[in-house]
């Protein structure tokens, strides 16, 4: 009942997007690779990531309406220049798309090392992405850090200066779920998310980046199929 349900409800969303609509979401995901991570923060990152997209609950969200498949793009992101793709968009429409995905990010190696975090810069190159991302109902940025802003102008601006119509940013902050680390989660809480319903998750550690990962996953991707009355894209 509930897939069925979840059916109907993206079937008449499409209804009323616009023509040429390819997907329910497109999301894209911002790894932090600034100085503060150091490699086997970073392994554990990308390895986590890679996990969470082939977890089975993961998989089943993802896969839930088949006429209406999710679009995924991943980038790292760090100082105000430092900036790659780690994953091109792609239609995530079967169990393999999902599986070469998550190998792709599995073996990316991160670009840079030694820079600062610009979180202004980063969101910025974010939003710019979505210009080449399939036509789809919703667009969410889910960018992830463990620390704040600490170079050049910071989210606000980004905000500000940018094309973020119609985007819902998300936030993973490393680190900020203990009080030791109440600084990160707060920069994320109310500088960072941004849009109807938008969250941050938090892991403790790197560590714990996967289980937070795939919390957030199953949460964005629940949140754009399921629910009495869904919310349309379009928010300023």
């Amino acid at each position: 009942m509930v897939r069925l349900g979840a059916a109907l409800i993206v079937g008449a969303l499409l209804t009323a997007a616009p023509a040429g609509a390819a997907c329910r979401l497109a999301l894209l995901l911002a790894l932090d690779i600034s100085s503060s991570v150091n490699p086997a923060e970073d392994a554990l990152q990308r390895a986590g990531l890679a996990a969470a997209l082939i977890a089975p609950e993961v998989q089943a969200e993802i896969l839930a309406t088949p006429e209406a498949p999710v679009a995924l793009a991943v980038y790292e992101w760090s100082g105000r220049y430092q900036q790659d793709m780690v994953l091109d968009w792609q239609l995530l429409d079967s169990a393999a798309a999902i599986l070469a995905a998550a190998e792709r990010i599995a073996r990316s190696q991160r670009s840079y090392a030694e820079f600062p975090t610009a979180m202004g810069y980063g969101l910025g190159y974010g939003a710019r992405l979505f210009q080449d991302a399939p036509d789809c109902l919703y667009r969410t940025l889910d960018i992830s850090g463990d620390g704040v802003n600490n170079d050049g102008f910071g989210p606000e601006l980004a905000y500000r200066n940018f094309p973020f119509k119609g985007i819902t940013v998300n936030g993973l902050a490393i680190g900020g779920a203990t009080d030791n680390d109440a600084e990160v989660f707060a920069f994320y809480r109310d500088e960072v998310i941004r849009g109807p319903g938008a969250f941050v998750e938090t892991a403790s550690d790197f560590a714990d980046f996967e289980r937070a990962m795939q919390r957030k996953l199953q949460r964005e991707l629940a949140a754009r199929v399921y629910g009495g009355t869904p919310v349309l894209p379009g928010g300023g």
